[in-house]
């Protein structure tokens, strides 16, 4: 209560918000302390956290390059040590990108568990499920006191079992290298490609996990398949959003704005609601066919997961691009954003710097719904082997 409420909307700039957020609230009672609200993309939207109201938000790794969104602002506080634990919404990505980008941990819960109650955006319909809140933090041992406090201890007892220990050489860990390629989804970088690699083979010499390569050609469909959800039933399109916010859009006509330097809205933002006007009907055949498709994955994976399974994979296909890159690598957010629509938890956790980039590097574990203290403890035994977060240095710089 109290902070500006505005999404990065210019047209709800000067909106306070009159309550704290249920996620907030819990945080509070808990003896957390708030201490900033920190920038994301337009309306909470977009994996670069740039908005015409507060501007960019910069890598404290590199100032010239993304720090993620949604949440990028936080990953991006985090990271500088601006502050100890942060809360983010992930709908596509929009808590582990912004942990990948800023070597810090993010975890999507399972679905259901948290209240989205006092937030804006608002989301409706299937998206209610899709949407999770939940911590961001430098070192994985806040992980799991900050679920807690999140979903609340009888959930947390009784659903995630959170109070219960994880014999780490009962998990079966199963590896999936790459999603598989599509127009504007960026092969992995090889320092991602050796984190992944890394920790697989950690897993399975040092702490003695069994190990196995996962075959799931269907993730080559990631973003057809996140699109095809999130657009289904009575779920609202982006436009649909912008037009609730007080912000209604005609994309031709704000395009001809942009051009002109005088639209109110981001590129991306309008390129978005373009999209949707051009893109397939909204429930047509084949839209219908692709969320049969992620229906068959969920199936698939609750299955191969089970109670005692873990997905390790990219969580994102490269480290943090330069500013505006992720324009032409638009996809890409696709290896954290299926997982939403797969009703899945995970957590994105640090892997050091890459050799190559010199960047922060990271890995995505995944489970079965209400295993998400199995993502946290591989998370924990990741940062003992590979250290976790890594001072950015902004002293230095300085």
């Amino acid at each position: 209560a109290g902070l500006v409420f505005d999404a990065g909307l210019k047209c709800r700039r000067g909106v306070v918000a009159e309550r704290d957020s249920d996620a907030v609230s819990a945080m509070r009672e808990a003896g957390a302390v708030p201490l900033a609200l920190t920038n994301v993309s337009e309306l909470a939207m977009w994996w670069e956290s740039f908005n015409k109201v507060h501007g960019r938000t910069n890598n404290p790794y590199d100032l010239r390059r993304i720090p993620g969104g949604s949440s990028g602002g936080e990953g991006s506080l985090l990271a500088a040590a601006g502050s100890v634990l942060g809360l983010g919404t992930d709908i596509g990505g929009s808590i582990r990108m912004p942990a990948f980008f800023n070597g810090v941990f993010g975890h999507k819960p399972s679905p259901g568990l948290v209240s989205n109650g006092g937030q804006f955006p608002h989301v409706q319909g299937h998206q209610v499920e899709f949407l999770g809140t939940g911590p961001l933090c430098r070192y994985a041992k806040d992980l799991a006191p900050a679920l807690a406090v999140l979903v609340g201890p009888e959930h947390a007892r009784q659903v995630l079992r959170l109070h219960e220990p994880v014999d780490l050489k009962k998990v079966r860990v199963h590896v999936v290298a790459e999603a598989g390629q599509c127009f504007m989804m960026s092969a992995v970088h090889p320092d991602v490609r050796k984190a992944v690699k890394d920790v697989a083979t950690h897993l399975e010499q040092r702490a003695g996990l069994q190990v196995s390569a996962a075959k799931l050609p269907s993730l080559r469909y990631a973003f057809e398949m996140w699109t095809a959800m999130m657009t289904s039933g009575d779920s609202p399109t982006f436009a649909d959003l912008l037009r609730d916010s007080g912000c209604p859009m005609s994309p031709g006509t704000e395009l001809l704005r942009w051009m002109a330097g005088v639209s109110s809205h981001t590129f991306i933002s309008i390129s978005l609601v373009l999209l949707e006007k051009l893109g397939p009907a909204k429930d047509s055949a084949a839209s219908r066919r692709l969320c049969a498709k992620a229906d068959a994955l969920q199936r698939d994976l609750e299955t191969l997961l089970g109670e005692d399974g873990v997905l390790l994979l990219p969580t994102h296909p490269e480290p943090a691009p330069y500013h505006r890159v992720p324009t032409f690598r638009a996809f890409n957010f696709a290896y954290t954003g299926v997982f939403n629509v797969l009703r899945l938890p995970a957590t994105a956790c640090p892997v050091g710097l890459g050799r190559k980039s010199g960047l922060p590097v990271g890995v995505q574990l995944v489970a079965a719904r209400n295993n998400d203290r199995l993502c946290l403890e591989l998370a924990a035994e990741i940062e003992r082997a590979f250290g976790g977060w890594r001072d950015p240095g902004l002293g230095d710089a300085a």
